[in-house]
């Protein structure tokens, strides 16, 4: 009797699934090996954070903080060298006490001022005011430029040899101070307001030194509208803020931190607390140095006996 024939229904329709099943797997490979790769290890960058906050706070907390050193090693896996010597000196920034002397020649000066620029003073194109630290002569912009630029006009050409013969031979370092009102501008010479009170600012310590003041006792710096002295809500208060402001400062510490902040900006006083600090401590440098197995140190280095001395 013949054997009856098996019926071949073709081709598996369910292959599907394998080849679907290994590219899951696969993908889920990849998502483990980029999860690993990206994984941070907080608790290695705890301890870093503690071991420089350990440095900076100064060896006497550096227990305190949680880190214990053996032999200069920390327990964190990062050394902390400390008491080691450097030859970079950090220079200390402070002020001395006013000088009588030359707080006499700066009140001199405004006096001088005050007396040769009467008229203008009066009429609101100049103002001259001053401090123990600073003297301040503050010229109207639309009285030495055309509106919109920065090429002083004749008058002000008059006006600042006048203002530079009474500069020039001192060691006041001056700067230049230029500003604007709140009015936009976008020219071809001048984008914004920056552009144009610096180009104004510049413009006077160019003819300041054209006249005889040195070069090297001025800078100049542009604030834009972003310093009014007055409101910007009237023509008038606009009119006040175009302004350039020649400032005579005591000594060049002084001049930078006057012109860090603006001179109408700060007072006097202000400028004594940033820079006096008689009882400043002498700051450590901090190096980093990578040891020959890789590793990382953080060393706290103080200067040599003999620099300590010097300042």
């Amino acid at each position: 009797m013949p054997r009856r024939q098996q019926i071949d229904d073709g081709p598996r329709s369910d292959r599907w699934v394998i080849s679907y099943a290994d590219f899951i797997t696969l993908l889920f490979a990849f998502f483990v090996v980029m999860y690993a790769i990206s994984s941070v290890n907080e608790d290695k960058y705890k301890h870093l954070t503690e071991a420089l906050s350990g440095v900076f706070m100064g060896a006497d907390r550096v227990v305190d903080a949680g880190i214990n050193t053996v032999g200069g090693q920390s327990n964190s896996g990062f050394g902390i060298f400390i008491g080691g010597k450097t030859d970079i000196d950090v220079p200390e920034v402070t002020i001395s006490p006013p000088d009588q002397e030359e707080t006499h020649a700066l009140k001199a000066l405004q006096e001088e001022m005050e007396v040769s620029f009467a008229k203008l003073i009066n009429d609101g194109q100049i103002k001259v005011t001053g401090n123990d630290l600073w003297l301040s002569i503050e010229l109207r912009s639309n009285y030495l430029f055309p509106s919109g630029g920065a090429l002083p006009n004749i008058v002000a050409d008059e006006l600042l040899e006048q203002i530079a013969q009474m500069l020039k031979g001192r060691e006041n370092p001056i700067h230049v101070e230029g500003f604007t009102d709140n009015q936009q501008i976008s020219t071809d010479a001048f984008p914004s307001n920056w552009e144009l009170s610096s180009a104004r600012a510049a413009a006077v310590v160019r003819l300041l030194a054209y006249f005889g003041v040195e070069p090297e006792r001025m800078a100049a710096v542009g604030y834009g509208e972003f310093q009014p002295a007055y409101s910007n809500r009237t023509a008038e208060g606009q009119r006040l803020n175009r302004r350039v402001l020649i400032v005579v400062s005591r000594d060049e510490k002084v001049r930078r931190t006057v012109s860090s902040f603006g001179s109408q900006q700060v007072s006097a006083d202000a400028v004594s607390t940033v820079l006096s600090n008689p009882d400043k401590e002498i700051i450590p440098v901090i190096e980093q140095v990578e040891t020959g197995d890789g590793g990382v140190l953080f060393r706290r280095a103080e200067p040599e006996p003999s620099q300590q001395e010097d300042n």
